[in-house]
């Protein structure tokens, strides 16, 4: 990846988070939702405390309700699927404004969306204050396997390219008259597509035919990543062992 390439995803900035030690969010990060994931449903409070943490960060790191809200949107399907439990479950029922709706659809619709809405919201906050390039680093220095890291560059900085050409393509489309009104006036989009996805793939080939051309074997060169201070680990951890603490305080409180 590009070291100039930077992402959508991330937001310039100077605070402390931004300053940290890739792995050190990132340990933080999945240790906090693994904890979110293993709060009981019953213990809204607990929920409260989660996001009031997120939402403190992502205010602290500057990255302004704007910028967290609309990367929110990616949520939207989830949302739409976890409304339908209540409808779609059996068991006991109980009567909301006069609809009857399944309990337990009900819990688990609170269940969903209470966890995967942190659980982006912890996302946000990650990418938002690491750089994608930071971010493979500090994957490999918590030694997940190399393959992974590179497939997630390819994956992130080809995705980027592969959008890039549909835009350009649409925006030729718009300038030469067409302007679809419905449905049925999608079908260029379509076709377009199709052409984006031949040229993906012939544009992969080339790609591994030029950098096996300068030695790839499979694997990309190790990153350069200076390692966390013991002080800045015990600084990070603090987050995720405070959200291990309410998820042992909602259970006893069962």
């Amino acid at each position: 990846m590009a070291g100039g390439h930077v992402h959508a995803l991330y937001r310039h900035g100077d605070s402390a988070l931004h300053r940290l030690r890739p792995q050190t969010k990132i340990a933080a990060a999945f240790l906090f939702v693994f904890a979110v994931v293993a709060t009981p449903r019953e213990a809204f409070w607990a929920f409260g405390i989660y996001a009031l943490i997120l939402l403190s960060l992502a205010t602290y790191a500057g990255l302004g309700v704007k910028f967290v809200a609309i990367r929110m949107l990616v949520e939207i399907p989830f949302v739409i699927a976890a409304l339908a439990f209540p409808f779609l479950a059996g068991g006991e029922k109980v009567t909301v404004l006069g609809i009857e709706l399944s309990q337990s659809g009900l819990w688990d619709m609170w269940n969903v969306l209470a966890k995967a809405t942190l659980g982006l919201l912890t996302s946000i906050v990650l990418a938002g204050t690491t750089e994608i390039a930071n971010m493979l680093k500090g994957l490999d220095a918590l030694r997940v396997p190399r393959v992974i890291t590179a497939i997630m560059g390819f994956m992130i900085r080809y995705l980027d390219v592969v959008l890039g050409e549909f835009r350009r393509m649409r925006v030729a489309m718009r300038s030469r008259g067409y302007d679809p009104k419905w449905l049925g006036h999608a079908r260029p989009y379509a076709a377009s597509a199709g052409a984006i996805f031949i040229r993906s793939y012939e544009r992969g080939e080339r790609v591994y035919l030029a950098m096996a051309s300068r030695g790839y074997t499979g694997h990309m060169p190790q990153s350069s990543l200076e390692h966390a201070p013991a002080t800045q680990w015990l600084g990070v951890l603090i987050v995720p062992a405070f959200a291990w603490l309410v998820v042992a305080v909602a259970w006893w409180s069962l």
